[in-house]
């Protein structure tokens, strides 16, 4: 079952119980990451562990990492460095570390960080009550990062933090191989989970309280069953009127297609907002990032959005300073961006991954270069994102209360349907979890201001 054992000697004691002991589990990453820790939450939780809510009371640690950029994983490392005194002081503590990070880097992990115990890839989560058993002070290390073909844990659940929007993953795995991108290697090929376990979820979701529900995939809408396609599964979604809103991410822009623009504009409770990476504003980049798609045919999906969801709230995905991108091909960026005029973007400088096909391009862009295309990309859209907000003012929007405001215990907190959050003055006979009307009177960055109607 396990890839790789460890031992000092031949004899293995066997835990017996986790009754009393606790677990913390530290995510690094994206909602799928969130969504993945709160599967191992489950398992550690079924197994007898309690959750801590301090790090240093736990006896057993597992940091789920993400390998996407180079920083996330300088940071894990870092994290890791942190915690080799507590195992100094505890010597029954397990420290584990999961996800894409564990995936790719086991060995430098291995070798740098002798403390840890436990290294899982994320297709190996359902051993985590076999393994925890048979870790303690007489094995050195247990890895397993095998990835699978048909691991999609359709019949476990995660153990969910108290809140209004609860992530549903519904696909594992990437088949697209954008040259920047490690995922195919630490999630492997695509693997779809089954309309009826997804609707089942989902259902319960919303019976223990959530409004909220966001379909995750690394290309949601790649979806494929034999009971039906993304568009399929939305729709069996949308029929659950007990579920207020429906939203997904990410998209590949190669998915989208009248058929999913007809389901959105068919149930009301599917938001009207979608998350439609760019990456680049350049053909030609485009084609070395093996996005599949040009800068022409990416305008021509935006306007057949707004042609069936002309208030479609869109937002981004920014790459600057891929390998060989000119000053004329950046500009090109930002051309695209002024005519899209996204709400809101994620924007980065390119990170060289090892393992994927660009980090064998020669032609790399230098740090002071990226920096400076991503701070001027930043500001640029930033300005459109106040604009975009500035013509809210003055209009009617339903926002559902998720929380109280950063600012002031006095104030809410709210996302609209087209995912931007609001604060407002809290009034009496409300609380969190209501659907309110807030008219808008102020703009600020990418934060609207309001009070309820």
């Amino acid at each position: 079952m396990l890839q790789n054992i460890k031992k000092k000697n031949h004899k293995i004691n066997t835990l017996s119980s986790a009754e009393g002991l606790k677990f913390f589990v530290e995510t690094y990453g994206c909602q799928m990451n969130e969504y993945d820790s709160e599967l191992v939450a489950n398992i550690l939780g079924n197994l007898g562990y309690s959750k801590s809510s301090k790090i240093e009371e736990a006896d057993a640690i597992f940091l789920n990492t993400c390998a996407i950029r180079e920083k996330a994983q300088e940071t894990v490392h870092n994290r890791l460095d942190s915690l080799a005194y507590l195992k100094k002081q505890k010597k029954h503590l397990i420290i584990g570390v999961l996800g894409c990070m564990a995936q790719n880097l086991k060995d430098s992990i291995l070798e740098s960080k002798p403390y840890v115990d436990i290294i899982l890839g994320p297709d190996s989560y359902r051993k985590l009550p076999d393994i925890i058993k048979f870790r303690n002070s007489n094995i050195n290390h247990i890895v397993d990062t095998k990835l699978s073909k048909y691991e999609i844990y359709d019949d476990l659940f995660p153990s969910r933090k108290d809140g209004i929007n609860a992530w549903i993953s519904i696909m594992r795995g990437c088949d697209k191989f954008c040259t920047f991108c490690i995922v195919p290697f630490t999630r492997g090929r695509e693997r779809s989970r089954s309309i009826s376990s997804v609707v089942k979820e989902a259902k319960n979701i919303i019976k223990s309280g959530y409004r909220e529900i966001t379909l995750l995939g690394q290309n949601v809408n790649s979806y494929s069953t034999s009971e039906g396609d993304f568009p399929v599964l939305l729709d069996k979604l949308g029929k659950i009127k007990s579920i207020k809103r429906i939203r997904y991410t990410s998209p590949h822009p190669r998915d989208i297609d009248e058929d999913l623009l007809k389901i959105m504009i068919k149930h009301d409770n599917i938001c009207n907002q979608i998350h439609l990476p760019l990456q680049a504003g350049s053909s030609r980049i485009l084609k070395r990032m093996n996005r599949t798609y040009t800068k022409e045919e990416f305008l021509d999906l935006v306007d057949l959005i707004r042609k069936y969801i002309p208030n479609c709230g869109l937002t981004t995905d920014i790459i600057v300073g891929f390998p060989g991108e000119s000053d004329k091909e950046f500009q090109e960026t930002l051309e695209v961006v002024s005519k899209v005029k996204f709400d809101t973007a994620f924007m980065f400088k390119y990170s060289s991954r090892p393992g994927t096909k660009a980090s064998h391009y020669t032609d790399h862009i230098s740090e002071e270069i990226k920096q400076n295309r991503l701070q001027t990309l930043i500001e640029f859209q930033q300005k459109i994102s106040l604009m975009n907000n500035r013509k809210k003012i003055g209009l009617n929007l339903d926002v559902i209360i998720e929380k109280d405001s950063k600012k002031s215990i006095n104030q809410w907190a709210g996302r609209t349907e087209s995912n931007t959050w609001v604060i407002f003055d809290k009034k009496n006979g409300y609380q969190i979890g209501d659907v309110v009307n807030i008219n808008i009177l102020d703009a600020q960055g990418i934060t609207l201001f309001g009070k309820i109607n």
